[in-house]
């Protein structure tokens, strides 16, 4: 898959997705957000895959959105209606809000793999992630309370079911710097490595076994995970068995069960 702003490798049903915009510290214009939302659509859609693994080119992660997409929201002063003029603001606010949504919404698991920055943009991308995971010289701001600006992407709506919310409002207050190690304490991220190179061996063995799995299987708990945090325990088990007695009885039971007796490892179909 060739993508302008994007590196992406599918090798042995795992998706390397990498912000590829290293001079700009991996801040992301609209064509930018526009590939990324094509991206994570196709890649949920695709059956060579089974989990993502998104990491940054450079020295970043992602710097967020780039300045110059920020600045141009001022050319909306010259709608003369306010009313048409909050329009346009609201329809590219949830433009940016779809793609983030993507990544969440996509099928296949997605492992954030974060060194250095993380900022701005970039915690509303990562909060839309399943996993987190980082190296010690990783930091998270959430930067727009340093612009003037409310975060509206998405930090605010999924980083407190993440973390605590007395955190999730002292980062969004301050915009102060989160590193590696208080990142990993506080719960934004599984795990905490010495180097880039040790994170992405290690969340790459992660993607591996998650890969090994059966994939309805997987696809499932993904789904039920994130219809669980958004509904009450009542709801969400009852969500658990219409799903279940949807696809329980599959070939990847059936797999699961022969290679169990066999001793062997489980070979699922895509």
């Amino acid at each position: 898959m060739s993508y302008n702003h994007f590196k992406v490798e599918i090798e042995n049903k795992i998706a390397n997705v990498a912000f590829n915009r290293p001079e700009k510290a991996n801040a992301l214009n609209m064509d930018a957000w526009i590939e990324m939302q094509t991206i994570f659509e196709t890649l949920s859609n695709s059956d060579e895959v089974r989990v993502i693994i998104l990491s940054g080119e450079g020295k970043h992660f992602c710097s967020g959105i780039d300045l110059e997409l920020l600045m141009s929201i001022g050319s909306f002063k010259d709608i003369s209606c306010s009313g048409k003029r909050s329009e346009k603001i609201r329809a590219l606010i949830q433009k940016l809000q779809n793609t983030i949504t993507a990544i969440e919404k996509c099928s296949k698991p997605v492992l954030a793999a974060i060194h250095n920055g993380c900022i701005g943009g970039g915690v509303d991308i990562v909060s839309a992630c399943d996993m987190r995971y980082c190296s010690q010289d990783a930091y998270f701001t959430i930067k727009e309370i340093d612009l003037g600006m409310v975060a509206d992407i998405g930090t605010l709506q999924r980083l407190p079911k993440i973390i605590s919310p007395g955190m999730a409002a002292e980062m969004a207050y301050t915009g102060r710097k989160v590193h590696g190690q208080e990142a990993q304490s506080i719960g934004l991220v599984n795990n905490c490595y010495t180097s880039k190179e040790t994170l992405m061996e290690n969340v790459m063995q992660i993607a591996t076994t998650i890969a090994s799995k059966s994939p309805l299987s997987i696809r499932g708990t993904k789904d039920v995970l994130r219809y669980t945090r958004d509904h009450s325990v009542d709801d969400a088990l009852n969500y658990m068995t219409t799903w279940n007695a949807a696809m329980l009885l599959s070939e990847d039971l059936t797999e699961a069960f022969k290679a169990t007796i066999e001793k062997r490892q489980a070979k699922f179909k895509d």
